[in-house]
């Protein structure tokens, strides 16, 4: 799914208060962790996930990673939180058309 600029703004704003549901361990991104993100993107749409590393580089391959394997959005990185966003069939979320 893409999303123009005004979706993603508004996306930003509805994951502010969110806290992290999904906290990446020392073992990384492993088959476990995907399920639960994937299990949580059915569940809520919208969720943060904590990835505990100072590499830059490492931080991109599993954001890209996370973002593959669940067919989800990347929202929004900053420092070690990943927004990330999968339409639901229940569509919980409103997203603007605009």
């Amino acid at each position: 799914m893409s999303l123009n600029k005004k979706q993603i703004q508004h996306l930003k704003g509805v994951a502010h208060p969110l806290k992290p549901v999904v906290l990446l361990g020392s073992n990384g991104l492993t088959e476990a962790v995907v399920a639960e993100i994937d299990y949580a993107l059915n569940h809520h749409e919208l969720i943060k996930v904590k990835i505990p590393t100072d590499d830059r580089e490492t931080k991109a391959l599993i954001v890209e990673a996370i973002c593959r394997e669940t067919n989800a959005t990347q929202v929004q990185v900053i420092g070690k939180t990943l927004v990330i966003y999968r339409q639901s069939a229940e569509k919980k979320i409103h997203i603007p058309k605009i």
